[in-house]
């Protein structure tokens, strides 16, 4: 039987190992394609095999696959502790589909007109505390302003004492789990010990429950104050129900909607981060993004905004070099599946790497650097192109996400120039389960723009 080639290691180099995976994961994952190919295991010595993907015919054949080959919600329990058992990330077959199907409608194309205007104004709003020569924290800034954005979307909440709450509860909860170090509790559940609010496992608990509690009651809230005039996600959720005419409960209501706030708030701001890195990186960037966004005539509707090529290209050459998640969704085969010529067996854990896949010469020429013209010269397919995943697990928010991405930098650079503090370039870090842009990286604010697009003055 052919299997992928991989590191054969006794238990204490496979533990560092995974250590220097936690720590530095673009490094290993480089080191073992370079010692093995395209195709490797994790290692020989484990059971069940760990099997990486890259070539686009692997990712092709196995996106297209019947979905019913795969586990994929237990391949996901790293998760449980911050989403809940019920998240659709974490189920399978009829219930996924049930889950997906409803939690959909929100994030149809239309909607996402609704969500124009307030993207750009809770832009500004965070945006209008930035001085000229005064510096920030990129990360920081992006974070206020995607957790703005997703608390107003979801809930319907700008203001107010849960609005707050809940702003400073979600930002704690990710903190005590975002240094490379503390990010270890999550990838070992040995380690997951309540030893009281001081040890890091009893905080992240104890603030989970204080976030349980506030969501619970915005739910009961709405269930006892019912108002269809309302558009935000939760509204929706509530009035939607399943082919047999079910609602959610609360517990599945409450497990999706945390789904959606981390997913839609954490990759979004380090994603914005690592845009304004590249703009101002690489001034010649930053000059066509910024002519293409004086070519927009007055009274322009974001839904233009968000179609301006050169724009859209930045954005995917953003999540192209350095995706913030390193693969889709773990994929366990239920039943034998040759792949590329390998015969796997069942239990084999199928990993498609997305930061490899975006890094082949052969799709992606001079891959390490950071050129948007690429989108521009041609489309890329699902199977070489995936940022957001793919097949029935892509993620749903997608087009939000975009969305936002693209309204958010429109307003920034038509308001303030910004300069990195310093020029080094930077890689990215562990933040939990993503990668993303040091926390400490700062910018300055060097000039207010006078000129401004039209719609976002």
């Amino acid at each position: 039987m052919k299997l992928p080639d991989g590191p054969s290691d006794p238990l204490l180099i496979r533990r560092i190992r995974t250590f220097h995976w936690i720590l530095r994961p673009l490094e290993v994952l480089e080191d073992l394609t370079k010692r093995y190919g395209e195709t490797f295991v994790v290692s020989k010595n484990t059971s069940p095999l760990v099997v990486y993907f890259s070539n686009p015919k692997a990712i092709q054949q196995i996106f297209t696959a019947d979905p019913e080959l795969f586990e994929i919600g237990s391949g996901n329990d790293i998760l449980l502790p911050l989403l809940g058992k019920h998240s659709m990330i974490l189920l399978d077959g009829d219930h996924h589909q049930r889950q997906r199907r409803l939690l959909m409608p929100p994030f149809h194309g239309d909607r996402m007109r609704t969500y124009g205007q307030l993207i750009c104004s809770i832009t500004k709003q965070v945006i209008s505390q930035w001085r000229v020569g005064e510096s920030f924290l990129v990360r920081a800034s992006m974070q206020e302003i995607s957790l703005r954005v997703i608390l107003s979307a979801i809930f319907g909440l700008h203001e107010g004492e849960r609005f707050d709450q809940l702003r400073q509860l979600l930002t704690s909860m990710l903190d005590s789990l975002s240094s490379p170090l503390s990010s270890t509790l999550l990838f070992f559940p040995s380690l997951q010990k309540d030893w009281g609010p001081l040890s890091p496992w009893g905080r992240f608990l104890q603030i989970k429950q204080q976030v349980d509690r506030l969501i619970y009651a915005e739910i009961q809230a709405r269930r006892e104050q019912a108002d269809p005039n309302r558009d935000d996600i939760l509204t929706l959720l509530l009035g939607a129900r399943d082919q047999t005419g079910q609602p959610m409960t609360d517990e599945e209501l409450r497990d999706e909607l945390l789904t959606l706030l981390f997913a839609g708030h954490e990759t979004t701001a380090s994603a914005l981060a690592w845009a304004l890195y590249w703009i101002d990186h690489l001034p010649e960037v930053q000059d066509k993004l910024l002519y293409e966004l004086t070519t927009l005539p007055p009274d322009t509707d974001p839904s233009a905004i968000a179609r301006l090529p050169y724009l859209s290209a930045v954005c995917s050459e953003t999540l192209r070099i350095y995706p913030i998640a390193l693969t889709p969704f773990p994929r366990i085969l239920k039943s034998p599946m040759e792949i590329m010529g390998y015969q796997l067996e069942p239990g084999t854990i199928l990993l498609l790497s997305t930061y490899l896949t975006h890094q082949r010469e052969d799709i992606y020429p001079e891959p390490k650097q950071f050129n948007p013209e690429r989108f521009l010269q041609r489309q890329f397919s699902p199977y070489e192109y995936l940022p957001f995943g793919g097949s029935n697990r892509r993620c749903i928010g997608l087009a939000f996400a975009q969305f936002e991405m693209k309204l958010v930098l429109a307003t920034i650079l038509s308001h303030y120039k910004l300069n990195l503090v310093s020029n080094r370039p930077i890689k990215p870090t562990r933040r939990g389960l993503t990668l993303a842009p040091p926390g400490n990286m700062r910018m300055v604010v060097t000039q207010h723009r006078q000129q401004k697009t039209p719609i976002l003055v």
